[in-house]
């Protein structure tokens, strides 16, 4: 009986269950590289810059159109710095379809607004505007970094980064203390902190004049002599605040990895790691690190926006291949993140289906919300060829859902690629506390995902 059980049932196993020390090492050795791009890259501008360094320092040249493509050949094309291409050019023809490997470097985060810089009760705040879906609530009383650009008038673009560097000032955003909280502790805990209540204080001491609004003031001038920038220039800048948590390791054994913006740059880091590791593939090879996932992919670094097609369509045209005809045999595998079973939280999980941490790279066959509403829902030979493919390349994988059926749910990139007629599945590592400022992974899993990308790339 137990041998005819575990020939015909199927049950779950615990990835350290099933590699060896050999491959526990490499796992670690990838986490580290992990780590380093992860604390490096707190927005999608970052993210985007370092993916590019990485790929100039493995070979990738920036695509221009009208090259001549060659097998073999490594380029990457930059989407206004905020969204990036790769591709390494197969022996196959185009006509044969890519392997498509997409993921977002976008994360939740409070952009402040256009005109941010308010004086009240002489305190100074700037005003935020939040970017994603966030738990007002988890964003008070955390340190903060601020990241971005201001473009001036003329066009020169100066860059901002204010408490990533030791001995930075940070930036808060407070909340009443318990002893007077007696009427917000009564309100549910999205109504507890409002969106216009998220707001950075940054500063508190006067300029030494007369006049009002003299902390405004004050704080205006060291920004002034910080960057040469005045408050006019605020209407033409994209400034975030963003945890100023460091990447760390977590947990006595230091099996996992927490920090900001997991979701979903540790799925990104692995296309990215995966296509920077591919030689001479059979077909050519992409990696997408797209922008505005979390707000619905629109915009021009969108995965909605035409400029990937743009790409395609360029290097189709070098051999003479419809695109059309190339995005029905290609493959996509829309790299994000999924829910992790929580043993905290069990009333919202399906056990049986959802994924669990270190069982590795979690292949999600639909996304959407209650009736599958807003996925692509890959095809049964979608997913009967990952399992073959992962199978042979000894990836540790698992089915993951989003928990229970009328709990919520989410999207990702993968119906927008599956709508350009691309066979496309979702796979990714599982997340506790995910779009939290300090979100939470397992090492094992962000290995084996990596591991499946490439296996993805190398198949022929």
């Amino acid at each position: 009986m137990d041998d005819l059980r575990k020939q015909l049932f199927y049950e779950k196993k615990n990835g350290y269950d099933l590699i060896g020390t050999d491959e526990h090492v490499t796992a670690e050795n990838y986490c580290r590289g992990y780590m380093a791009y992860l604390n490096a890259s707190r927005t999608e501008r970052e993210a985007v810059a370092n993916a590019i360094a990485l790929a100039r320092a493995c070979g990738f040249t920036e695509y221009r159109p009208g090259m001549a493509l060659e097998p073999g050949m490594k380029l990457y094309f930059n989407n206004r710095g905020k969204a990036l291409m790769l591709a390494v050019i197969g022996q196959k023809s185009l006509a044969e379809g890519a392997v498509i490997a997409g993921a977002h470097v976008d994360a939740p985060r409070l952009d402040l607004k256009q005109i941010p810089m308010y004086e009240t009760d002489e305190l100074c705040y700037f005003r935020t505007h939040y970017y994603g879906g966030i738990k007002k609530y988890q964003w008070v009383t955390i340190p903060l970094e601020l990241h971005g650009v201001v473009v001036l008038k003329s066009g020169e673009t100066v860059d901002v980064c204010i408490g990533r560097e030791p001995g930075e000032p940070r930036f808060v955003i407070t909340d009443l203390l318990p002893h007077l909280a007696k009427d917000q502790l009564k309100k549910t805990m999205s109504e507890g902190i409002t969106a216009e209540a998220l707001n950075l204080i940054i500063g508190s001491a006067p300029y030494a004049d007369e006049g009002k609004d003299r902390v405004k003031l004050a704080v205006m001038s060291v920004l002034n002599d910080m960057y040469g920038i005045t408050e006019e220039d605020f209407l033409s800048a994209e400034l975030v605040a963003v945890p100023a948590f460091d990447v760390c390791e977590i947990g006595l054994d230091r099996s996992m990895i927490g920090g900001y913006g997991h979701d979903d740059r540790v799925c990104a880091y692995a296309e990215l790691r995966a296509i920077l590791d591919v030689e001479n593939p059979a077909r050519t090879c992409v990696c997408i690190l797209a922008d505005k996932e979390e707000t619905g992919s629109d915009g021009v670094s969108g995965m909605q926006s035409s400029a990937f097609d743009t790409f395609m369509e360029d290097l189709c045209a070098s051999q003479h291949v419809e695109l059309r005809r190339c995005y029905e045999k290609s493959f996509c595998l829309s790299a994000d993140v999924t829910a992790a079973y929580d043993p905290l939280y069990p009333e919202v999980s399906e056990k049986s289906n959802d994924a669990r941490f270190n069982y590795g790279m979690g292949i999600c066959k639909f996304t959407g919300a209650r009736g599958k509403a807003g996925t692509s829902d890959a095809s049964a030979e979608v997913v009967a060829y990952l399992r073959r493919v992962f199978d042979k390349a000894g990836v540790v994988w698992q089915l993951a859902a989003m928990g229970k059926v009328d709990q919520g749910g989410g999207g990702t990139i993968a119906k927008y690629m599956a709508n350009r007629n691309i066979d496309t599945i979702d796979a990714g590592v599982p997340v506790l506390s995910m779009h939290a400022p300090f979100e939470l992974v397992a090492k094992l899993d962000c290995y084996m995902t990596y591991k499946g990308v490439l296996a993805v790339y190398n198949d022929d």
